[in-house]
This record gives C-alpha cells, structure tokens and sequence, in this order.
C-alpha cells in the first residue's frame, strides 16, 4: 500500500513525463529548431529603387540577366540557414511566377523572353539543396483591378495560392502580413482568411501558415529583437485561432533586414549592418526563444552582392568560434532533485549534449537547482540553456549563479527559456554555477545547459547582480 502511494506521488518510479499543454507541432519544433531563416526580398521594386511599389511598373523593367537562384540558396546553406522565403509577391501586385491570373508577371518581362519563373527556379534550387522552402504571397496587391472587391479579390487571392501551392512541391511555410489599402476601385478590401487557410491546409497541409497566420506570429518590430521574456504559448487570436478558446503555440518570428530596406538599392551597398550589430540581434532572437529572420536581397543582376556575402560569412564564422567549446560538456552536474533513479531524468543529461536526453523532477516540483562543480577556475562570458520544449514551455523565472570563494554571487537573472535562452554577461572566472529555476508552470524539464567564452557577443552583456 505505501509503495503504491509513492508510486502515485511519483517517487522512487521512472513515471512518464506528461506535456504541458499546449505544445508544438512537429513543423513548429523543425522550424524552432532551425533558428535561422532567410528572407529574399526580389521583384520589380528591385529595378525601380523602391520598398513599395504602386502596381503600375512597366513589367518590361523586370531583366535580371544574371539570376542565379543556385547561388542564394548555396551561400545560405553555407552560412547556417535552413529555411528561405521568397517574396513570389509584394504589394505592388508583380508575380515572379507567370500566373495565369494576372499580366503583372515575369510573363511579361524581357527576362529570358518572357519564358522565366522565378520561383520555379528558387524552388528547385533549395529542394535540390535540402532546405526548406517557404513563399511570401503579399495580399495587399496595388495591381489588382479587382481589389477591394472583395468576393472577386479573394477568389483571385485564392487562385493565385493554389497556383504556388500546387506546381512547385513541398512548401514549409507560407508567409502573409496583414498589409491592407484603398484598391484601385477605391475600396477596402476585406481578407478572407480563414478561406485563404483552408486552401494552404488543403494543398500543403504541413505548410506554416506565418504573421497572419495561425502557426507563426511576428514578434512586433522590424529590428529582429525579441522580448527578454518570450511565450511561445500565447492567447488564441480571434481571426487567426477562430473558435479556439485555450492557449495556443504561437511562436515568435523575427524579421529584419541585412540591409536598411527590404529589396536592394545599390546605394545601400555600404550599410550592410556591422557584423556586431547582427551578433546582437541573433542573441535577442535565437537567444530570446525565437527564429531569426534575416533578409538577403538580390541585385539588379539577380545575385547577392558581395557586400552581403562577406558579411554572412563573417556572421557564421564568428558564430562556429563563439559555441565550438560547451565548458559545461561532459562536466559532474549535480541538482536539488531528480524525477526518479537512473539515466532517464539525470541531472548528468543537461551537459551530454544530446537533444533528445533532459533533466526534471518531479510532477509536484516546480523549483530547483542544477550546480556543476569544475575543479579548477574557468572563465565565460555566455550561458545557453533550452528547455524540452516538445513537452511545454515550463520556465517563468530563474537566475545564474556562480561561486566566489565564500558565497554564491548572482550574475544574471532571467524570465522565459523556451527553445534557447542565450545570456550574455561580463566575462567571470569561477569553479562552480549553480542554474537556479525560481518558478515554472510545471515541472521544469531541462534539455541542455552550456557556458562558452565567445570572443565577440555583439555587445548586450549585463553586469553583475550584487548581493
């Protein structure tokens, strides 16, 4: 009788761990665990020096001679990239595919005697590659006669969806802001958005629906920055979780540009931001629990230009240095509780740096510490910590702390973790850190833990809390 109200307590047992609901979807976990995606903001705005265009460009503008697809997607794969979405439309209505449903196309450009498809190009490359494809199809469209009426616009809306989602293979996400004007008819057009994701789940129902979508949100600003304290677990959206009551996985996407403007300009040919600025932003968007998404511009030739090149290169090499070395790894961890005996929930498991082995305690337990002892002074200057978030985000609040020589001193204090928490502090030489989690939804559940001295974080490292 006693073993068996321990058992239900959850002692002395390798009891399975439940889910905190809600949690991701298999597509929501790959594209979280892909942290960084590209963005490639191409059309004709790319030849008029514009950001917006109005829908009335001369299609004949349109001639990138040297368009090499192949290219954007090899120096993407080389510099850590996983997912691409191209704007197959922006605002201004122009179609890099040679839609039937319109003659605002590549249909109708001088590029490749007006035989080209853009995206079919794009597509193959990055399926050809192993990386993820994803479509931007703007449904404000400034070209479109029919815009802000809106039965015949969305049937046209729709119609060009089904266009992208049915002749170019798998897509993994779709992406739509909420971008609306006055049509060319002087009226507003009102989007049918539930229509428009019946159509995506239908021809591509593992396809992301992303922004204004129910799958993916935007973070809220254009600077690639995420909240220090990031739910993926959010409130239902009343459109784009219609007749959902509980909370949903919601995560955030942020996107920013390499550049000043979205498409290329060749006077911003020397405003490629500095590599530290882009350091900075990867720590409060991959390190804030989201993805970073990062555009990449093509030129008036259809290649990335070198300037943007370098810089990625620059990105990924300083990136490859800062994590090559966990101190963590491999390390005697020791916690303040462990869900049951053996292998299984082992506080050993947060420094063997496999993904798929966590730490937790039990059900009841919602606080807790982890300590590593080194033996000898080391010196860092980041803390990565993720959560396994395939069964919930648990983590409300917790704090790093490391060992003086008489006392614990507190060195950051945190909120959220979800997939990745990147803290960034002043470089300290220390023997032992202890991880402390103050308060969770839940049991905490712990899949990595990691310190590593990077020789450049971008700036954002925060001083010491002093007790």
């Amino acid at each position: 009788m006693l073993l068996s109200c321990l058992a239900l307590l959850g002692f002395g047992c390798n009891k399975k761990v439940a889910p905190h609901m809600p949690i991701p979807t298999p597509q929501q976990l790959d594209w979280q665990e892909a942290e960084l995606l590209m963005f490639i903001h191409f059309g004709i705005n790319t030849f008029t020096d514009r950001e917006w265009g109005d829908g009335t460009e001369d299609p004949s503008l349109f001639n990138p001679v040297k368009l090499d697809a192949r290219q954007w997607v090899s120096i993407a794969k080389e510099t850590g990239f996983k997912y691409i979405i191209l704007t197959a439309k922006h605002h201004d209505g122009f179609c890099l595919w040679p839609s039937k449903y319109t003659e605002h196309s590549v249909k109708n450009s001088p590029w490749k005697d007006g035989n080209g498809d853009v995206v079919r190009e794009f597509v193959d490359a990055c399926h050809e590659a192993g990386i993820k494809v994803g479509l931007y199809l703007s449904p404000w469209d400034r070209n479109a006669q029919c815009y802000g009426d809106s039965p015949k616009y969305n049937q046209f809306y729709k119609n060009q969806l089904t266009e992208l989602l049915t002749n170019y293979g798998d897509v993994a996400e779709v992406w739509f802001d909420g971008a609306c004007g006055e049509g060319p008819n002087g009226k507003k057009q009102e989007y049918d958005w539930q229509g428009y994701f019946q159509v995506i789940r239908t021809l591509q129902p593992k396809a992301l629906i992303a922004i204004s979508g129910p799958d993916i949100r935007w973070v809220g600003n254009e600077d690639g920055v995420a909240r220090e304290t990031e739910w993926s677990v959010q409130p239902p959206h009343p459109v784009r979780h219609f007749g959902i009551k509980d909370d949903v996985w919601n995560p955030a996407e942020c996107d920013v540009s390499i550049r000043p403007g979205w498409f290329w300009h060749e006077a911003d040919d020397s405003k490629v931001k500095s590599l530290d600025h882009l350091l900075d932003i990867y720590y409060k968007s991959v390190g804030r629990n989201s993805v970073m998404l990062l555009n990449v511009p093509p030129n008036n030739q259809g290649l990335f230009a070198e300037e943007d090149i370098q810089r990625l290169k620059e990105l990924r090499a300083v990136l490859d240095e800062s994590f090559k070395v966990n101190l963590a790894a491999g390390k005697h961890v020791q916690a303040s509780s462990v869900r049951a005996s053996g292998k299984k929930y082992s506080a050993q498991n947060i420094a063997d740096e496999n993904p798929a082995t966590f730490w937790t305690t039990h059900n009841e337990v919602t606080n807790g510490w982890l300590e590593i002892d080194f033996g000898e002074d080391i010196q860092f200057n980041v803390v990565k910590t993720e959560e396994m978030i395939s069964l919930g985000q648990r983590v409300e609040s917790y704090r790093i702390d490391i060992w003086n020589g008489t006392d614990w001193q507190t060195i950051k204090n945190g909120t959220t973790i979800g997939h990745k928490k990147l803290d960034r502090v002043e470089p300290v030489t220390t023997s032992k850190v202890r991880f402390v989690i103050e308060k969770a939804r839940a049991c905490p559940i712990i899949r990595e833990f990691g310190l590593y001295l990077a020789s450049n974080t971008g700036g954002g490292a925060t001083e010491f809390h002093k007790k």
